[in-house]
This record gives C-alpha cells, structure tokens and sequence, in this order.
C-alpha cells in the first residue's frame, strides 16, 4: 500500500504553514513529543511510500479515508509491534487527520471515518525491573566529588524519589524546586504540572549540587564540559536530554558493577515501593503523573508476592521409583 497517489494539479505541493504534519507537531509543548510523534509520522510515511529516506512532511495526509486508515492499523500491527508501540502511532495518525480536517483540507465526514480506529488491545506485565536499595547505594558511591559526579548523585537521587519520566526530569528548571516544600514542579504529559517530593537524603544531595551549579536561572540539571563547567547559553545552564540522562544511568551502573538501569525502571520501582508501603491507589497516580489508576495499578507488586507465596506452600515429592 502507498499514500494516496496526488496529481500535481488535483493537489499542488503542501506548504509548510498548511501542512498538517508541521502543524500537528508545531501543536505539541514538548520537545520529546515532538520528537516521538514525528518518529510515528515519518516511520508511517516510510511503510506506505517503501522510501526509506521519507518523511511526514509534504505527504497527502489529507487523502486518507477510512479504507486507507484500516489498512495502516493492519500494517502496523503485521509489523509484531507491541500494542503500546502501535497505538502511539495511531495517535500520530488521527492527530495529523485532525489538523488536515481544522485546515479545510479534508471534510469533517471524511476525518470522523479515517479516524475512527480501534485501538489495539493487548495485555502485558510492564517494562523495566525493580532497582534494589543497594543497586541504588552503589550507583550513588560510584559518582565521584567532581561537578559531574556531584549532579549525577543528586539526578539519581531525584529519580528514586519521584519516579519521574527522563523527559520529566529533563525539563526541570531551578525555579521548579522548592526546598521548604522539599518539592518539585513536575510538566508531564500533555503539559499537566504536578509537584512531586524528595527524601531528606536527596535534598542533601540536590543542594551539594546547587552548590556547584550556583542560581542563575536555567536548567536544574545541565551537561558538563571536561574541564567541569556548565554548559550555558546567554548565562543560562542549559538542560540535559532525555538521552543525555540515560547515559548517565548507564555509565554511573556500570562503574558499580551493576546490570544497566533506566529511567523508567526508577519508576516502576518507586511506584512498586509505594504501593507496597501501602500508599492508596490514587496518590500514588498523583504523584506519577498516570491519566488512569488503571495504568498506576499494573505496576502494584501485591498480587504478584501473593501468588508466589501460594506456590511456596507446595513441596516437590522426593524422588523414588514406582512399585
């Protein structure tokens, strides 16, 4: 299957203001969704074109109807992609429709029936690994009294205490930490703002590192030069990458002698902890940032050590031959 094919007089090349693929991604606050949904756009447009050098702009988004957006889910789904994987890029698809339809480029008819897809359903165990305390202990004696180290003990620090998303803590912003409050103002998905809680320790160790990377306003978390120094811009500390984060987790697991960690498998653990703990359901969402109890509720370790337990109270027979 390819996009629909356009004829240069039916439909003259999509300028970029009026492209619903700028358009959509112009619509998104942050920058690792913008950079996410425009990794879905351009993958679709590379498994409908075969042109692997394509991209979502200047596509003929606006000719797709129904027909078209059920082969696409087959497609994506014939790809053996998780269901999460899939969806997301069916999010991209209905968004970059939606905006073809706000531009007057397609009929409000034609956008309801291409985009009226189900999602794909699908019922997994969630990604990631629980982190030991001592994981954690480790990592921290491997982050030494240099500026580098001193912000890595203080991000990981954070991490295990908020169970923020990379992304989250990426765009954290010294004006977001509040030391009274022992807070953080957290933007998460779809931009909703929340403010999340760190422990005594990793106050401490948030403020050895405010220490070194001194008030101007500007990032919380910065990249550092070889030579130790913040990088900046205009004065400001600049802030770290979703990327950047995770390899900083890798090299700081790695000098422990630990298996590698990510991000989110901070998360998991620190909602796992909390519901262990036996912190309600729906604080615990709060605290995360999930849009559904029901996404919190599959990260909770409870029925998973019952049914463990339960096995444990069987015992293996000896082995003996018969008669």
């Amino acid at each position: 299957m390819s996009l629909p094919a356009v004829s240069e007089a039916a439909a003259p090349p999509v300028e970029p203001a009026r492209d619903p693929y700028h358009v959509y991604l112009d619509s998104l606050t942050s920058p690792e969704s913008r950079r996410t949904m425009r990794g879905c756009l351009d993958r679709l447009a590379r498994l409908l074109t075969g042109d692997d050098s394509a991209t979502g702009a200047g596509q003929p988004w606006h000719l797709l109807r129904y027909e078209h957006t059920v082969r696409i889910r087959t497609m994506l789904t014939d790809q053996g992609w998780s269901a999460a994987y899939v969806n997301k890029h069916l999010v991209a698809l209905r968004r970059v429709l939606k905006e073809a339809w706000r531009l007057g480029q397609t009929s409000a008819e034609d956008f309801a029936r291409a985009s009226d897809l189900a999602p794909v359903r699908q019922s997994r165990l969630p990604t990631g690994h629980h982190v030991p305390p001592e994981v954690v202990g480790a990592a921290l004696s491997a982050c030494d009294d240099s500026p580098a180290g001193v912000r890595d003990a203080a991000l990981i620090a954070v991490l295990y205490s908020t169970g923020c998303r990379r992304a989250e803590l990426a765009g954290l912003a010294l004006a977001d930490y509040d030391p009274g409050a022992r807070s953080l103002r957290v933007r998460g998905k779809r931009d909703k703002e929340r403010l999340v809680y760190l422990t005594a320790e990793a106050i401490g160790l948030v403020e050895r590192w405010l220490a070194i990377r001194g008030t101007a306003p500007g990032a919380l978390f910065s990249p550092i030069s070889k030579y130790g120094t913040l990088r900046r811009r205009d004065g400001r500390p600049v802030r770290l990458t979703g990327q950047g984060i995770a390899d900083i987790l890798t090299r700081r697991f790695g000098e422990a002698g630990a298996s590698r960690r990510t991000a989110h498998d901070f998360r998991r653990t620190f909602i796992g902890e909390l519901l262990d703990a036996g912190v309600d359901l729906a604080t615990a969402q709060a605290l995360v940032g999930h849009s559904s109890p029901a996404t919190t509720a599959r990260y909770d370790r409870r029925p998973e050590k019952t049914r463990r337990d339960a096995v444990d109270r069987l015992r293996l027979p000896p082995a003996r031959p018969l008669g």
